[in-house]
């Protein structure tokens, strides 16, 4: 896991591996918000060609957000992620030196609906508001569902492809 400061991003390597960001806002009533995230990896294991179905896994999402100071505010978390290395969220591509390998990440274990920023048929996802005083913490934890589709023509090897995640509040 790879964290990275100033609260927009964590990088993810794909077997997926996600990342991490954190940032601080000053908000009304004198609290200072601190969120961070942290994600497991998404790791598909071994795929067949010749299986004939899919390969579904699952990663999780949590957003810890902490406030200190004087009062009580609110925040909004949003949560987005960027298409990898494909540029396309209609279908993400894993790469190997002999060539890629298509899946994709999820909301629902469906596999409906895809988790981007909110263009090319993509969803982002929010946590909130969540009301948040001295000392207080709340956290928004949610799962991530990958999935290989079946029968594609692909040579034995690792395959791996790097999401950003970003994290807003």
């Amino acid at each position: 896991m790879t964290l990275i400061r100033n609260g927009r991003s964590w990088v993810a390597p794909l077997v997926v591996l996600c990342a991490v960001g954190f940032g601080a806002r000053e908000a009304a009533a004198a609290i200072l918000v601190r969120c961070t995230a942290s994600a497991s990896g998404i790791n598909f294991g071994v795929y067949d060609p010749f299986a004939g179905s899919g390969l579904s896994t699952t990663g999780s999402l949590a957003v810890n957000c902490t406030g200190q100071g004087t009062g009580r505010t609110q925040v909004t978390v949003t949560v987005s992620l960027s298409p990898g290395s494909s540029a396309n969220y209609g279908t993400r591509t894993m790469g190997s030196p002999s060539g890629p390998l298509d899946y994709n990440i999820y909301w629902d274990p469906q596999h409906t609906v895809v988790m981007g920023d909110g263009t090319g048929g993509s969803y982002y996802g929010t946590a909130g508001p969540i009301q948040i005083g001295d000392g207080g913490s709340v956290t928004a934890t949610g799962t991530m569902y990958g999935y290989v589709p079946p029968n594609q023509n692909v040579s034995p090897g690792s395959y791996l492809d790097v999401i950003v995640v970003t994290v807003t509040y």
